[in-house]
C-alpha cells in the first residue's frame, strides 16, 4: 500500500509540473497533501494525519481566494488557452524529465535498496514504555512533543509568531482594521451559506472536543487550533465581518507564546513533578497536558486567523 501511496504522490508532482493553469495546481498539492495524510495513518500516525488533512484544507482554500487578488478568471481563461500549444507542451516535457528521472531513482532507492539490518528501535520502546509516567495522558504524540520534545514545540511556536508578526508589518495596507472590503462570492449561493452555518458550530465543537482530549486521544492544540480558526474564517465568509483589528489578535498571540514558556519552564524545565505528592501526579500530568493544548490551540488559531483575514478581509480591497 504504501509502494502505491508512492506512486500517487509521484503522478501528483507531474501533474502539478505539467499543469499551468493556477487553479488547478493549489488543487493538485492539496490532493498531494491528502495522500500524505493518508500515509501518515496507515502507517500509525493518525495525529499527525489529522494535522497534514487540516493545512491541506486551509491552504488549498486560502490560496484559492488569495489568487483572485492578482488574477480575474476571464483574463485567466485566455492566458490559459494561449499557452495550449504545441511548443509548449514540448517545453513541459523537456522540464518533466529531470523531475521524472528523480523520482524513478528515488522510487528504485525505496524498493531495492532498503537496507536488510534491523533499526534501532531503543528510543521508540523508551518513549513508549515510559510517557505516561514521565509526561502522563495517554497519546504518545502528546506526551513526545509536550515532554521529551518540548523544545521543538516551542522553536515552531516561536516561528509561527515571527511569520504571523512579518506578514502584518510587510503587508501593504498599513491598517489593521477596515469597515468593509471584498466580499466573498460565497454570499451569492444559498446552499452555501445554509451548509456553512449547519457545520460552524459542529467545526467549533470539534476543534474544543480536539485541544481538550488531546492528551487521551488523537488530536490536540495543533489540530484543535486549525478547527478554531477555520470557524473564523467561515464566519467571515457568511457574514462578510470585518470587525476584528489584526494588531489585537496577534498580541494575543504573543500573549499566548509567553504563556506556554511560563508553563513549560515550571512543568518542565523546573522539574516540578519532582516536588508533587504521587498520588497528585497523574492529576498533575493532565492539567499540564490540557493547559498546554489550549494554550497551542489558541496560538495556532490566532496565527492562522491572522494569515487569512490580513489577505482577505483587508489586503483584497
Amino acid at each position: 500500500m504504501t509502494q502505491a501511496l508512492l506512486v500517487l504522490w509521484i503522478l501528483c508532482a507531474i501533474f502539478i509540473i505539467l499543469e499551468n493553469r493556477i487553479y488547478r495546481v493549489i488543487i493538485y498539492f492539496g490532493i498531494f497533501s491528502l495522500i500524505t495524510s493518508l500515509a501518515y495513518l496507515l502507517l500509525g500516525a493518525p495525529d499527525v494525519a489529522m494535522a497534514e488533512a487540516a493545512i491541506s484544507a486551509f491552504c488549498t482554500i486560502f490560496f484559492i481566494i488569495c489568487i483572485e487578488k492578482y488574477y480575474s478568471s476571464r483574463d485567466n481563461v485566455k492566458k490559459e488557452e494561449e499557452r495550449g500549444s504545441k511548443k509548449h507542451l514540448f517545453r513541459g516535457f523537456v522540464k518533466l524529465l529531470p523531475p521524472l528521472a528523480l523520482c524513478a531513482g528515488l522510487f528504485v532507492l525505496f524498493v531495492y535498496f532498503i537496507p536488510d539490518s534491523p533499526m534501532s528501535t531503543y528510543l521508540k520502546y523508551q518513549y513508549l514504555m515510559r510517557f505516561m509516567q514521565d509526561v502522563g495522558g495517554e497519546n504518545a504524540v502528546t506526551a513526545i512533543y509536550l515532554g521529551y520534545r518540548v523544545y521543538d514545540t516551542l522553536f515552531e511556536a516561536l516561528i509561527l509568531v515571527i511569520s504571523v508578526v512579518a506578514v502584518s508589518h510587510m503587508s501593504y495596507y498599513e491598517a489593521s482594521q477596515v469597515k468593509d472590503g471584498k466580499h466573498s462570492e460565497i454570499e451569492n449561493s444559498g446552499m452555501a451559506i445554509f451548509t456553512m452555518r449547519l457545520i460552524c458550530p459542529i467545526i467549533i465543537i470539534f476543534g474544543a472536543y480536539l485541544i481538550m482530549n488531546g492528551h487521551i486521544s488523537a488530536g490536540g492544540g495543533f489540530q484543535g487550533g486549525l478547527a478554531v480558526a477555520t470557524f473564523f474564517i467561515c464566519r467571515y465568509l457568511i457574514y462578510d465581518i470585518y470587525d476584528i483589528p489584526v494588531n489585537k489578535v496577534i498580541k494575543l498571540e504573543e500573549i499566548v507564546f509567553i504563556s506556554i514558556i511560563i508553563v513549560t519552564a515550571f512543568a518542565v524545565f523546573l522539574g516540578a513533578a519532582a516536588y508533587m505528592p504521587t498520588a497528585f501526579l497523574p492529576f498533575y500530568h493532565n492539567i499540564y497536558l490540557i493547559i498546554m493544548n489550549v494554550l497551542i490551540g489558541m496560538k495556532v488559531a490566532c496565527g492562522f486567523f491572522v494569515l487569512f483575514y490580513r489577505y482577505i478581509a483587508i489586503e483584497r480591497r
